[in-house]
């Protein structure tokens, strides 16, 4: 199938060629020909499966002239928000469309501005409030996309989301995509959805390019195995997803203290510290994010060549988004999960309700990391920057050599896998 198929606008299919795409993703295949047919949707859908296409594109095959706000899409976070904005205008540059994206942590002034001549808002709950407050109106509104919907469930905007709903008129198509449905997000369903269909698709991560293992190791070594990881293993970008803001920082700095040029985010960075880092990663092409799950959904980082659990996530669908920043592109990827004893019920969990199977790999030797208070400040005084010279600069970090050949710590043997019998070993 090609997108011609759908009959979409010359300015629309122009700029689809201008990006390179030929032929669409399975969402992308199920959900437009309803969209374009007025039909309110709830899309399943994860990374990597082109959702943000599936919607853009009708939708800005049904907008014409200038007649002030007709489409709203709803994102968790300014990261995604930022991204969405990115395709719309792409997407939407031949016809001439104003999209605006409108978020917090930078002034508000500014998007107040540029709402009024704004075609396409793409907007976080929490700015689009404030910014109704002065005055901006939606009752224009013909088309509503929430965007992650469970995401932002989850991060508590489900108050935000239905003032919004409520202050958009009734007659317009309202699409939802999310990777769960959750009794919360059914209500919102049944309460301002008009018959939806359920159009789902899988994500488009190739499995036979993505390598998923386990390393068991004690709570002490963690860090150790870590960096012996990605002094040793990890060629280009690399994701390091830690639990909280805090530990995050933490792993970041005494990454540093051992000459790895690793880079915190999440959402305690103002927009355009957030921003500059991905900037940054990207022009250099290799480096080290440590992350909390902010990046596994909304940012846009190529190249990921590895991506290392080395907390567990909260929920199952958080580890699919972790694992789905690599092996795009028909790139291959490397997913690794660090389980200590404590982590294993609820690893095997996770990847019961996921149906999946991973295998408990035989754990390099790396020998041991000391990381002195001092040099915990020291970094910290330099305020988180790159000061070093190589990302893989440096020695071992010293000390005796420690490590497991067989992760038997937990009482799993190499090769033994995780997960359910029925599952792909990748």
């Amino acid at each position: 199938m090609q997108f011609s198929d759908f009959k979409l606008k010359e300015e629309v299919l122009r700029a689809i060629s201008d990006q390179g795409y030929d032929s669409p993703t399975g969402i992308q295949e199920k959900a437009i020909p309803l969209i374009l047919n007025g039909q309110d949707i709830i899309g399943h859908s994860q990374t990597g499966s082109g959702k943000t296409a599936a919607f853009s594109l009708p939708i800005i095959n049904q907008l014409h002239g200038r007649e002030g706000i007709r489409a709203l899409v709803l994102t968790p976070t300014r990261e995604l928000c930022m991204q969405v904005s990115d395709a719309l205008k792409g997407f939407s540059k031949h016809a001439r469309l104003n999209v605006v994206p409108v978020f917090g942590g930078v002034g508000i002034g500014p998007q107040l501005g540029a709402l009024r001549t704004a075609d396409i808002v793409v907007a976080t709950p929490g700015r689009l409030l404030d910014v109704m407050e002065r005055g901006v109106k939606l009752s224009g509104v013909r088309h509503l996309v929430l965007d992650e919907a469970d995401r932002m469930l989850d991060m508590g905007f489900i108050d935000d989301v239905e003032k919004i709903l409520r202050s958009t008129p009734k007659e317009r198509q309202t699409l939802l995509f999310s990777a769960t449905l959750s009794p919360k997000l059914r209500g919102l369903v049944n309460r301002y959805m008009k018959s939806p269909v359920s159009v789902e698709a899988k994500v488009q991560v190739d499995s036979n390019l993505l390598s998923e293992k386990v390393y068991e190791v004690s709570v002490a070594d963690k860090f150790s195995l870590l960096v012996h990881c990605l002094k040793n293993e990890t060629p280009g970008i690399a994701i390091v997803f830690c639990k909280t803001r805090h530990g995050c920082d933490k792993v970041a700095r005494k990454l540093r203290s051992q000459q790895i040029d690793a880079i915190a985010i999440h959402g305690g960075l103002s927009q355009n510290k957030r921003t500059d880092t991905i900037n940054r990663l990207h022009k250099r092409g290799v480096g080290i994010l440590v992350a909390t799950d902010v990046a596994s959904r909304g940012l846009h980082i190529d190249n990921i060549s590895h991506v290392y659990n080395f907390d567990l996530p909260q929920v199952a669908d958080d580890y699919v988004h972790r694992i789905g920043r690599t092996a795009r592109a028909g790139a291959k990827g490397d997913a690794i999960t660090f389980i200590t004893p404590h982590d294993v019920r609820d690893f095997r969990a996770i990847l019961r309700e996921l149906g999946r199977q991973v295998y408990v790999a035989q754990v390099p030797e790396f020998e041991k990391v000391v990381v002195s208070p001092a040099d915990e400040r020291d970094v910290d005084r330099r305020g988180g920057r790159d000061h070093h010279r190589s990302r893989f600069g440096g020695g071992r970090g010293g000390g005796h050599r420690g490590g497991s050949r067989g992760g038997s710590r937990g009482g799993f043997k190499p090769r033994r896998s995780f997960g359910n019998r029925g599952g792909n070993r990748n």
